[in-house]
C-alpha cells in the first residue's frame, strides 16, 4: 500500500524511504509521521470524535457508521490511516512497543515479546467489514 506520510520524508532523507536502521536512528520522527492518519482525524471529526492516542478513542472510532464504505476509493485509505492510528495507539500507550519496518517497508508494531502486529492490515479489514474492531486488536497488543 502506499502510504503518503513516505514522500515528505523521502524528500528530507533523498531516499527511497525508511529503512530499518532510520526507524532505529529517528524513531520518534517516524512515529510522529505514522501517527499524522489526516484522513481518518478529519472523517472521524465530522462525527464529534478527536483522536488523542488512546484506547477510549479506538472504542468511539469503533462505534462510528461506516459511512466510508460506500466510497470504494477512499475505503483503502481510510483503512490505511485507521491501522497507523491503531498502531500510534499501541506505541504511545503498551510498555516496549514500537515501530518496525518489514524488509518490505510495510510498518507494523512489535511488541517487547517480538510480536508483530500488522497494524495497517488491521485496520484495512476493519475499514471494509468492521472486523476485528480496533480496539479489540489493542487490547490483545496490551496483554502482551
Amino acid at each position: 500500500m502506499n502510504i503518503p506520510f513516505l514522500d515528505a520524508w523521502r524528500k528530507r532523507h533523498g531516499g527511497g524511504g525508511p529503512t530499518p536502521s532510520a526507524v532505529e536512528r529517528d524513531a520518534e520522527g517516524v512515529a510522529d509521521m505514522l501517527a499524522e492518519c489526516d484522513l481518518l482525524r478529519s472523517r472521524v471529526q465530522e462525527y464529534g470524535v478527536q483522536l488523542d492516542d488512546t484506547p477510549r478513542s479506538l472504542e468511539a472510532i469503533d462505534q462510528l457508521l461506516p459511512r466510508w464504505r460506500d466510497d470504494p476509493e477512499e475505503l483503502p485509505w481510510l483503512g490505511n490511516d485507521a491501522g497507523l492510528y491503531l498502531g500510534t495507539v499501541i506505541v504511545r500507550t503498551v510498555a516496549g512497543a514500537h515501530w518496525y519496518l518489514t524488509p518490505g517497508g510495510h510498518p507494523v508494531v512489535r511488541l517487547v515479546s517480538g510480536r508483530e502486529i500488522h497494524v495497517v492490515e488491521a485496520g484495512l479489514d476493519w475499514a471494509i467489514s468492521g472486523s476485528p474492531e480496533l480496539s479489540q486488536v489493542y487490547a490483545e497488543a496490551a496483554e502482551g
